[in-house]
Order: structure tokens, then C-alpha cells, then sequence
């Protein structure tokens, strides 16, 4: 009995943050209040300079892009989703900010870039040593920004109990730090500095000279 009470509730958690993330989204005008309250943003910000070309990848509502577009000189957006690329454009344009519809696991950009930003995407790719090791010749850094699965002891319980364990039911992984570590190493890339808050780790990626 106490287990049936026990996965009922835990499933009831895992549902109820899923309804959140909705609600809270609408209730902020159609943006995450996570933006503003992890202000992940500025680890981005803080890693480019005013005459770099950025790359974001998975730009999603294209809040970060717009952003970087105010302090960058140009920044390429991509997502593979075709709303996410015509809700930023409604709503996070800039002259020097290109929105494009793509895949970029197979997408042939054509040009290098200064910066490559990754926010909370990696997860959601599923051949991610190939990923990595195709994007790392478009650019000599990349920034990375991933959720953790010891984010908080039950997210580690709900895996060790087989259940449902991720924070989206679209990630392919949810990263430890030495998971993590391990993938950049096999990419043949290094990890520059790297720090955890909130659940999620942030990372400067470069390559080995």
C-alpha cells in the first residue's frame, strides 16, 4: 500500500511540474519566468564580445538570440520547430539577428562563427558525439548549458525506481557531471570552465590546439 502511495504521488509531482511549466508561461505573457529568475542568459552574454558572429542552436522562442543580438555583431538563430522560428520573429527580431528553420544535426551552414551557443539542447539529441564533433570546425568556442539528473534527490529516485525521471520526456539523456565530461571528451573537445547552479551545468567547450 505504502508503495502504490508512493509512485501515486511521485507521479503526481512529475505531472503537476509539467502542468506548471505550462501555466506559468501563459500567466508571464507567453516567456518562462525561469529566464528571468535563473537569468541564465547572462552566462552567454558574459562569453561573447561586441564584434562576434553567434551561432544559437535550439533558439526556441528566441529570447536568448535576441539578447546576444544587443550586444553581438550578428547571431543565426536555428530550431528545427517552424512555430518557434515564426513566434521569434513576431516577437524577438533585431537587424542583426537572422532566424532560420533547420535541423542542425544534418543543416550545411556554410560559415564559422566566433561562438556556438547551446542552451539547454544537447539533451534533446540523440547522436550527440556526432553533433559535437560536426559543429566544433563552425566555431573555437561553444557554450553549453544542460540540466542535471541529481538536479534534486527524487529526480535520482525516480530513475533508480524506473520511473519517468526527465525533466522533458523529449531528452535523450539527463546528464551527470561525469557523463557530461565523458561525451566532451569523446567529441575530442575540452572543457575550458565550467560551474552548476540551479540543477544545470554551464560550460566553456573549445577545442584541443
Amino acid at each position: 500500500m505504502i508503495k502504490i502511495a508512493t509512485r501515486l504521488f511521485i507521479w503526481l509531482n512529475t505531472f503537476s511540474y509539467k502542468v506548471i511549466s505550462v501555466l506559468v508561461v501563459k500567466e508571464n505573457g507567453g516567456i518562462h519566468p525561469k529566464h528571468r529568475i535563473l537569468n541564465y542568459h547572462k552566462f552567454f552574454l558574459d562569453n561573447i564580445s561586441v564584434n562576434d558572429s553567434v551561432l544559437d542552436i535550439g533558439c526556441g522562442n528566441g529570447s536568448v538570440a535576441y539578447d546576444l543580438s544587443k550586444k553581438a555583431k550578428r547571431i543565426v538563430a536555428v530550431d528545427i520547430v517552424e512555430k518557434n522560428i515564426k513566434n521569434a520573429k513576431e516577437k524577438f527580431s533585431n537587424e542583426n539577428l537572422e532566424y532560420v528553420l533547420g535541423d542542425a544535426t544534418n543543416f550545411e551552414f556554410g560559415e564559422k562563427f566566433n561562438a556556438i551557443v547551446l542552451s539547454n539542447v544537447l539533451e534533446h539529441i540523440e547522436n550527440r558525439i556526432d553533433f559535437l564533433s560536426k559543429i566544433k570546425v563552425l566555431s573555437p568556442k561553444i557554450l553549453i548549458r544542460v540540466p542535471l539528473l541529481n538536479r534534486d534527490w527524487l529526480s535520482v529516485y525516480k530513475k533508480e525506481t524506473g520511473m519517468e525521471y526527465r525533466l522533458d520526456s523529449t531528452h535523450f539523456i539527463e546528464y551527470t557531471e561525469e557523463s557530461f565530461k565523458e561525451e566532451i571528451e569523446e567529441s575530442g573537445l575540452k572543457i575550458e570552465k565550467y560551474y552548476i547552479k540551479f540543477g544545470e551545468l554551464y560550460s566553456i567547450i573549445k577545442k584541443y590546439e
